[in-house]
């Protein structure tokens, strides 16, 4: 009887556990669409309401981290249920850091919104879109143990790369040609690296599922297309 009570109460954890990560993927996803509305409608009010909900996520990371030494080091975990609470530290950790970003842009936001002069914010937009979709279906594909719906959200990060470059070369043409853009365009280009690195940090995750789901981690070498660092933009 004592075992059968064992094992229900760390199947029990494990769900905890499980539903901890799930809950912290949906906050982070609810903050980072919540970041982008308030950069695309100068909506400074916004911005700070993700700016104050971010200390729920890093709350729900320590419960995590706490839950997670407990069960190591209590109940031994083998094979998959060890995999399981690994790779849940690791998400969490990136989900943490992805609702850090959602932070960085909705600070921006606020700045964008007091500017004179209207950025071109709209640039942003298919870019935060895809990246807000790879957070939506990581989160998914975690919940649902779902391999092969992480692998489609670390194969779009490269295109995600490849738009940062492209943003990074328009917004330094914007300043070149018209300095009264030099600060928006300035912040626009923070906000542009960090939806660029939360899709970096959504397709960790979307490793850490295939790990917790296949036992490794994917043997193909990460597509990486951000080439900002290289571009240079002459004036005609």
């Amino acid at each position: 009887m004592t075992g059968g009570h064992t094992v229900a109460a760390f199947d029990a954890e494990l769900a905890r556990l499980h539903q901890i990560v799930v809950t912290m993927g949906r906050l982070v996803e609810e903050q980072f669409a919540a970041a982008l509305e308030a950069i695309a409608e100068r909506d400074a009010g916004k911005a700070a309401q993700v700016i104050e909900a971010d200390a729920e996520i890093d709350r729900l990371e320590l419960e995590l981290e706490a839950l997670s030494v407990r069960l190591l080091a209590l109940r031994q975990p083998m094979a998959k249920d060890l995999r399981d609470i690994v790779s849940a530290l690791k998400i969490a950790s990136n989900l943490e850091r992805m609702g850090d970003f959602a932070s960085s842009v909705a600070k921006r936001a606020v700045t964008l919104a007091g500017l004179p002069v209207e950025p071109p914010v709209a640039s942003l937009s298919w870019m935060g879109e895809t990246v807000l979709g790879m957070i939506r279906d990581v989160v998914a594909a975690y919940d649902g143990q779902d391999a092969e719906r992480a692998m489609a959200v670390r194969n779009r990060d490269g295109q995600v790369d490849a738009a940062y470059t492209s943003l990074f070369r328009e917004f330094l043409t914007y300043m070149m040609e018209s300095p009264a853009q030099i600060t928006g365009c300035t912040h626009l280009l923070f906000v542009a690296k960090s939806i660029e690195r939360a899709g970096d940090h959504a397709t960790n995750v979307a490793e850490n599922i295939c790990y917790i789901v296949q036992g490794r981690l994917p043997s193909e070498e990460r597509a990486k297309g951000d080439l900002s660092s290289y571009t240079v933009v002459e004036k005609e």
